[in-house]
């Protein structure tokens, strides 16, 4: 049974049920839309992202997995890493299934020859069967930046299109500032996209390259060039300077476009690209658009998580869709409605996109959330053990902790109600030395602001494991570049080869965060965890008026949840 509908289908329109709800197709939209990917070109201009080549080569086989069309490599020429992806690719070192790699470049210089243009040059050396050319679409870009004359502008696009298609290459064409150009002098603006059509290319690419517009105007001149090149295929690429990369992406959709270009997770330069992340479910999921093969959708979540530890960024826990948030709940009239009804709080199906719905738990939750929670868990929990649960919750939320931020020392606590008990290792004590060491020079004279540079940590840590009579004690001692860190190592010797799978373990994030700002240097310090083993990702939770106690707390729930998960 689905919920309730108010909207009202278009004459001749489709509805087909995905997930919780119908979705109607307009009969005016595309069937389908191809997805071009550009994380590895304009998503690696992302403010803290830089990509090797090996980092390129994996996200490219991720790409591959989920289903683009086509994966844009990078700019041949440009920079050696680009060269030796594209080399390493052309060898054999990238296998592709299901989409098609791209080179990216740019039009002939202003009075050259395409002959002997090396830019050209090096997108034929990079032997992709298509590549895609940026080409000026605004007279004022032609005259300010290129120094050149209008008709010189079209004769360059004209010229390099004609070229690329007679070696034998598809050719995408993606138009500078389209829209800025359409506006200020469409005349102009229609010209060059008219030069590159008759020239042969394949995709004309109307491009928001400053991400300035809005989805009306998008809609309006992207309609207007569907409707002068009704044969050829008329594609987006959208930043996301004003938030709407998505909403334009979308709008040149409704016009007509069946070509969009993004990026996994909205990475660009600046405020970033259209999110395929967020794009793609919207076309599928709530417009009956097709745009990856079957059942790859489910893969979106887990791709733009692997992606974002590839590229080493956080995963945005907020964003649509694919976010650890997409579809958590918090309030007890959302849960307890949930439990019945899933679509009573959640747009789409989370499993439709490879997320899950979670609940979150804190001193405000009720029974039905806890309960929905020990169901996700695969607990059986009674009364008397759902009101320890209850009590033990509001009593260390109010000493500082935040469960709702740390799922996994949420589900320890919880097991821990239901009589499990950790029998990995038990802590016998552990010791944080920190060593300054100045050196010859005083601080002021190493350092302006008073910092020593000579810092070392060293922890000590005494674990045992097994039961008696058979009790083994282990003494290790790790060093670290702070506490935690330390920490860390030295249980990692300790354990030895005890738990191979804290091998692919890592800790990806360390919060600090002071609770009572008003007891000075003597506050209550929480201290957050993030851990990830290369496939899903973990947050526990330490609280003290120890900053290194808190830090072990944390430390330790993150091992055991680890080996308890993913042994």
């Amino acid at each position: 049974m689905t919920a309730p509908s108010n909207e009202r289908p278009a004459a001749g329109a489709e509805t087909t049920s995905l997930g919780h709800r119908p979705v109607v197709r307009d009969p005016s939209w595309p069937e389908s839309v191809e997805i071009f990917d550009t994380t590895l070109r304009d998503g690696s201009q992302f403010e803290g992202i830089a990509l090797t080549a090996d980092d390129k080569l994996k996200i490219a086989s991720l790409l591959d997995k989920l289903g683009v069309h086509y994966i844009e490599g990078g700019w041949p020429g440009a920079n050696p890493r680009d060269d030796q992806f594209f080399r390493r690719a052309a060898a054999g070192e990238l296998r592709l299934d299901t989409s098609t790699l791209v080179a990216f470049g740019s039009t002939r210089r202003p009075k050259g020859k395409v002959d002997v243009d090396k830019t050209l040059a090096d997108l034929l050396a990079a032997e992709t069967s298509t590549v895609c050319i940026v080409a000026k679409a605004w007279d004022y870009h032609v005259i300010e930046a290129l120094r050149t004359t209008l008709d010189e502008g079209v004769a360059m696009i004209a010229d390099s299109v004609g070229y690329l298609v007679g070696e034998g290459r598809r050719v995408f064409v993606d138009f500078e500032h389209f829209f800025d150009g359409f506006k200020h002098n469409q005349e102009f603006t229609v010209r060059a996209v008219e030069a590159a059509a008759v020239a042969g290319a394949d995709t004309l690419v109307l491009c928001d390259t400053n991400g300035g517009s809005l989805p009306h105007e998008v809609e309006e001149a992207t309609a207007e060039i569907v409707s002068l090149f009704p044969e050829l295929t008329v594609g987006m690429h959208t930043q996301n300077d004003t938030g709407c990369a998505v909403a334009n992406a979308v709008a040149g959709v409704r016009a007509g476009s069946r070509h969009v270009q993004g990026t996994i997770n909205g990475y660009g330069e600046r405020t970033g690209n259209c999110d395929l992340t967020t794009f793609v479910p919207n076309l599928t999921l709530k417009m009956g658009i097709s745009t990856l093969p079957e059942g790859r959708l489910s893969q979106l979540t887990s791709i733009s998580h692997h992606v974002a530890e590839l590229v080493n960024l956080p995963p945005m826990p907020q964003q649509p869709y694919v976010g650890k948030s997409a579809f958590a709940h918090k309030a007890g009239l959302h849960t307890s409605a949930i439990a019945r009804r899933p679509d009573a709080y959640e747009h789409v199906e989370p499993s439709l996109v490879g997320n899950g719905t979670r609940f979150l738990v804190s001193d405000l939750s009720g029974r039905a959330t806890i309960e929905l929670k020990a169901k996700q868990l695969g607990l059986d929990i009674d009364g008397a053990q759902m009101k320890a649960v209850l009590d033990e919750l509001k009593q260390l939320e109010y000493a500082g902790y935040h469960f709702e931020a740390a799922d996994a020392s949420l589900e320890l606590l919880m097991r821990r109600a239901c009589g499990w008990h950790n029998q990995f290792f038990a802590l016998e004590s552990f010791r944080v030395m920190v060593e300054h060491r100045p050196g010859e020079k005083t601080a002021l004279e190493q350092n302006p602001l008073g910092h020593y540079d000579g810092v070392e940590t060293e922890a000590t840590i005494k674990v045992l494991f097994g039961g008696e009579p058979d009790v083994e004690r282990i003494v290790a001692t790790g060093e670290g570049n702070g506490p935690v860190n330390a920490l860390d190592a030295a249980f990692r010797r300790a354990v030895g080869n005890r738990f191979p799978v804290l091998d692919s373990v890592r800790l990806t994030d360390y919060k600090v965060r002071i609770i009572d700002s008003g007891e000075g240097t003597g506050a209550v310090t929480r201290v957050l965890i993030d851990a990830t083993d290369g496939e899903g990702q973990w947050t526990t939770i330490g609280v003290s008026e120890n900053i290194i106690e808190a830090s072990w707390q944390a430390l330790s729930d993150s091992i055991v949840y680890a080996l308890l998960n993913r042994a």
